[in-house]
């Protein structure tokens, strides 16, 4: 018996900010910046990439274009979307391997 697949749209699942902002940490947590532009157009897509365009002020075309597993957004592309969909960007330091080991009180 073999099974039966379905295709699967992640964008469905992006239904509420908190869901998208899950999505995107997960994404920007692999710093593979194709799977961030791929993540970014899934979310996108949930949102409606034609109502995106108008909020943003940013071209439907460049949009796909830039949010693909092929593009590289712009800086201020990326930061134009992720306002839009109510994200804020976070920044923090990376631990020390050497510190952390310390604080742990731990040899490494």
């Amino acid at each position: 018996m073999s099974e039966k697949l379905y295709a699967y749209d992640p964008a469905e699942a992006l239904d509420s900010p908190e869901a998208i902002a899950i999505f995107m940490s997960d994404a920007m947590e692999t710093g593979d910046v194709a799977y961030i532009a791929k993540a970014m157009g899934v979310v996108a897509k949930a949102r409606g990439m034609t109502e995106l365009a108008r909020e943003t002020g940013l071209a439907r075309e460049q949009l796909y274009k830039s949010l693909s597993e092929d593009g590289n957004p712009t800086l201020k592309t990326f930061l134009a979307v992720t306002r839009v969909l109510g994200l804020n960007l976070t920044l923090t330091a990376h631990a020390e391997p050497a510190l952390e080991c310390a604080l742990a009180a731990e040899k490494c």
